[in-house]
């Protein structure tokens, strides 16, 4: 198993030093969902809800949230991000929605964060302007599917070693 890379020797938190890495496009993508009750959904999927748009709102959040996340989350690196795309799909089988995002850049460390982040941040947008109507709400199954770029290559969720059960996956 690899080290820890967010911990010196001494078990001390660090920013790890990525001034050496190669610049190469790197790409992440992330996906999650949030259940709900099927009236709220109906809402959300005719636009009638007093908030306004639910999933314009989310969406844009989301992009916030992908461009904020070195401020949300300690030792993450300040990044260009050069795309953020965000899917964001009702799914009456649920009843939710499911997000998608995915984001770019051409940089010395990866984006894994910043797409989870967006994700993240659009369900919890989703919930805040539904609280009213629904507070039994859950945001689940938030997970990386895809990343690419860097030294470690590409990898997609599906062909890794076991050992990871996907919890709360629908």
């Amino acid at each position: 198993m690899p080290d820890l890379t967010h911990f010196d020797a001494d078990g001390a938190a660090r920013m790890v030093d990525v001034g050496h890495k190669e610049v190469t496009h790197r790409v992440a993508v992330a996906e999650g969902l949030i259940r709900m009750q099927p009236a709220t959904l109906a809402m959300i999927v005719a636009g009638g809800h007093a908030k306004g748009d639910v999933l314009g709102v989310a969406r844009i959040a989301a992009i916030m949230g992908a461009k904020r996340t070195a401020d949300l989350v300690p030792l993450c690196h300040p990044l260009p991000l050069s795309r953020v795309e965000i899917g964001l799909e009702p799914d009456a089988a649920l009843p939710g929605v499911r997000c998608t995002a995915r984001v770019e850049t051409t940089g010395r460390t990866g984006v894994e964060m910043e797409a989870l982040c967006a994700v993240q941040v659009a369900l919890l947008t989703i919930y805040d302007m539904c609280k009213a109507v629904d507070r039994g709400m859950v945001i689940a199954a938030v997970q990386l599917c895809e990343k690419s770029g860097g030294r470690s290559g590409h990898w997609r969720r599906g062909t890794e070693a076991r050992g990871h059960e996907e919890e709360g996956a629908a």
